[in-house]
């Protein structure tokens, strides 16, 4: 999924609305993401009054984290990005050399990113069960990030099979009947591979170490057959790292400029140094876990010859003498027949006399 190297982890610095809909904030999360050395740096586009309505309640940790008599929509609406930041800030990101990108949740706001060009589109965990504007993102033709929060399994299919009817039609389907007639055909699910990307998440802020599962991440990967990631809203650094060491080929992480900003989801993010110590980890991580070959390696070879024990004589043995067992042992020698060899001598005779401790050539 990375869009400048395959073989690393696309990590995606999560602004989301810690802009607090402030756009010098918004473009100081834009140079914090990059100086991290993060792929992407993500925002929101939403319309609030289309978002939730007026009776919307907030979930519990909004409750926490914002003014409880506020609504959840007069929260959002405090939070939306404007249209216009938007140019701005994707033209801020490329010359810092990093991607921008920011979610929809709306048609009307996925319309308006289409049209930006951005690489590609993370589909957050709310959205995956909204199968209408779930369809709209498979039709950009972009590759897709789908979060599954909250989620079941069959609700993951679920949200494939609607991916894949999309790569394929050009008219919505009339019903889900529709959808799973054509989930049901072997070509579907190709269409899926090298498009779209699952990751594991989920959706408490923060989220409890006990509640992270990532074994869940190989159950994606194993039902789907389809490259997956980690959406982290833990405090701190532990669980992305280990979500990479595990297999996550796309990380993304909440961060802020002050966790002890307003806002819902400021106090589940990294701070700028926090941010760049996760990256940095990560590519500590991924040189680690090398190519998966198993072969000497270049600094190996001068211990391997070091190390290694050849064949010696045991005791004196005459020219001529046939080798017997006892005749012969191992030692570290640095050259020689590897010991096991060893066992091919007995028997045959000897090519010359020897002294207890030489090597037998």
């Amino acid at each position: 999924m990375n869009t400048q190297n395959n073989d690393s982890v696309y990590v995606i610095a999560e602004a989301g609305v810690n802009h607090n809909g402030d756009r010098e904030r918004a473009f100081a999360l834009v140079d914090i993401a990059a100086e991290a050395g993060a792929d992407a740096v993500k925002f929101q586009t939403f319309d609030a009054r289309k978002l939730a309505s007026v009776s919307a309640p907030k979930a519990s940790y909004q409750k926490q984290t914002t003014d409880q008599a506020e609504s959840q929509l007069d929260m959002l609406k405090k939070l939306e990005l404007p249209r216009e930041w938007h140019h701005d800030l994707m033209a801020h990101a490329g010359k810092l050399g990093i991607d921008f990108l920011s979610t929809a949740f709306d048609s009307e706001s996925l319309d308006f990113l289409a049209n930006l060009q951005i690489p590609l589109f993370k589909i957050p965990s709310g959205e995956l069960t909204n199968g209408p504007l779930l369809w709209r993102f498979a039709r950009t033709g972009r590759p897709l990030v789908l979060s599954t929060g909250m989620a079941t399994l069959s609700e993951v299919e679920q949200g494939l099979a609607i991916i894949a009817h999309a790569k394929e039609h050009e008219q919505e389907p009339a019903n889900m009947d529709e959808v799973w007639r054509y989930w049901s055909c072997a070509e579907a699910r190709q269409h899926l591979v090298g498009s779209v990307t699952l990751l594991h998440c989920t959706s408490q802020y923060p989220t409890p170490l006990e509640e992270v599962n990532l074994r869940a991440m190989d159950t994606l990967k194993h039902a789907f057959g389809l490259p997956v990631g980690y959406s982290d809203h833990t405090e701190g650094l532990l669980v992305p790292v280990a979500a990479v060491a595990r297999g996550a080929t796309v990380i993304e992480k909440h961060f802020t400029t002050d966790r002890s900003l307003p806002g819902p989801d400021h106090k589940a993010s990294l701070e700028p140094l926090e941010l760049k110590e996760m990256v940095a980890r990560i590519r500590g991580i991924e040189m680690i876990l090398g190519d998966g070959k198993k072969s000497p390696l270049p600094s190996e070879w001068d211990t391997r010859q070091a190390a290694r024990q050849q064949v010696i004589a045991a005791r004196a043995i005459s020219n001529g003498q046939p080798f017997a067992r006892d005749d012969l042992s191992t030692a570290r020698c640095g050259s020689g027949l590897p010991a096991t060899l060893l066992w091919e001598k007995v028997g045959r005779p000897a090519g010359r006399a020897y002294q207890p401790g030489e090597i037998i050539e």
